[in-house]
């Protein structure tokens, strides 16, 4: 009886979603009607609004926010134009996937994948046009570098999300989604682009490859735009080097551990980012400040949606459903890991947004994990693999990559939809093979 109500609450977000009602309230509604169907008292419900909110967004909410922020500002600065153009000129047209890449995952750590995405885009115009290769083999290569880091690495939403709901170590998430990421990058990126190529594309018809890419002046270094871009990853992996380095208790360790919190390390970050790629370059404090409300204006929605989707999740585990679903999984004799993807699939295909997905799976899944069954890093990793398993017509993404490269609905089914099906699917084996070792 449990999972049926649990279904019937997917397919009310489901029917929700396609009505065009924002994933805030249709997670609120959900959360509500879930709770009614459970019998729980109507006091426990409220309970669990408070309580989900509560523990769900903690310091995520100032994650969120500070990644946004630091993305914003890398942007406005110059600097991911200036990370670009540094690579393509670093790896010549021989190796122009390879700049891809590597341009998609460094810039797509810190921002978001829509950001990114949009950042991207005149990139890989100008590169289609100036070496006149096709189109499938930049734009492939491109969108998987942006789309495994949104799916695996922190600051983005949904990881963020589910390392607080698993309890799990930020540090090691993000090692572990490092191992995982890289070749999942290269085989859906430039292997995949490679076959992709093959599907043509007449870009002459389509007015944003013929219109000239703006190109900013006063660009910053490229050392000051690498730095500050990875600067939170530097900081977080510094930490986990030197818990595992350093035994006992120092004021360097000290001092790496405040550091490399995740907060701290994101705070830092834009901290620099805003002094030395604005005020130092001549850039007013209103500017500057304005770079900020503009990204967390941008992510404000992001948050609420966490929030309910935290409220979802509460529900579930304080109706006693958790205990539910780690029994039946139990019974169906099914890994933790394995059943974690299923779950974050099966709301992809249903839903739509891999952050929805991910949220929604993790008040299914997270009794696994807190019972002690299973990694939480890698329940972390196992449910973001799932929640982009197949992008079809009810999300954004796929409709942003369609109509930006103007695709026909067949051509983006055989581009997208696979490359983030095969990320997915490599994401899974990926993190049963890495649960063999850890």
């Amino acid at each position: 009886m449990p999972l049926l109500i649990i279904l019937i609450g997917i397919a009310i977000l489901l029917v929700m979603t396609l009505k065009k009602v924002s994933p805030f309230i249709a997670l609120l509604i959900t959360s509500f009607v879930v709770g009614f169907l459970l019998k729980m008292p109507v006091p426990a419900i409220i309970n669990s609004l408070e309580k989900g909110v509560g523990s769900t967004l903690g310091d995520i909410a100032l994650i969120i926010c500070l990644g946004a922020i630091l993305g914003k500002m890398l942007e406005k600065s110059g600097a991911t134009q200036q990370i670009s153009d540094t690579l393509i000129k670093a790896f010549g047209k021989k190796n122009i996937q390879w700049a891809v890449v590597l341009t998609g995952f460094l810039i797509g750590i810190p921002l978001y994948y829509n950001a990114g995405f949009v950042i991207l885009v005149p990139l890989v115009f100008s590169i289609t046009i100036n070496s006149g290769l096709p189109l499938f083999y930049i734009a492939i290569p491109m969108a998987a570098s942006l789309s495994t880091t949104h799916a695996f690495l922190p600051p983005h939403p949904g990881p963020a999300l589910l390392i607080n709901s698993f309890k799990a170590d930020l540090g090691l998430t993000l090692v572990y989604g490092l191992i995982l990421a890289i070749p999942c990058v290269i085989i859906a990126g430039p292997m995949l682009g490679r076959i992709m190529q093959r599907i043509k594309v007449d870009v002459s018809r389509n007015a944003l490859f013929s219109a000239p890419v703006e190109k900013k002046q006063d660009l910053p270094s490229a050392w000051a735009s690498f730095l500050f871009a990875l600067l939170p990853v530097i900081l977080i992996i510094l930490k986990v080097i030197v818990d595992a380095v350093v035994k006992g208790n120092s004021l360097l360790k000290s001092i790496v551990t405040f550091t490399g919190n995740a907060t701290v390390a994101l705070l830092i970050a834009v901290i620099c980012t805003g002094y030395f790629l604005g005020v130092r370059k001549s850039k007013s404090m209103d500017e500057v400040m304005k770079w900020l409300s503009d990204a967390v204006a941008g992510v404000a929605l992001i948050v609420f949606i966490i929030a309910a989707g935290g409220v979802f999740k509460q529900v579930l585990i304080d109706s006693g459903t958790g205990k539910y679903i780690t029994n039946l999984s139990s019974q169906w004799q099914v890994s933790p890991l394995v059943f974690g993807w299923l779950v974050a699939a099966m709301l992809r295909l249903t839903l739509g947004s891999a952050t929805v997905a991910g949220i929604t799976a993790a008040g299914i899944v997270s009794p696994l994990v807190l019972a002690g069954n299973v990694s939480p890093e890698l329940m972390v990793l196992s449910v973001g693999a799932g929640s982009i398993f197949f992008s079809h017509v009810n999300d954004t993404g796929f409709w942003m990559f369609k109509e930006f490269f103007n695709l026909t609905l067949k051509q983006t089914f055989l581009t997208w939809s696979l490359m983030e099906t095969v990320i997915s699917v490599l994401g899974l084996g990926g993190v049963l093979l890495l649960n063999v070792f850890i």
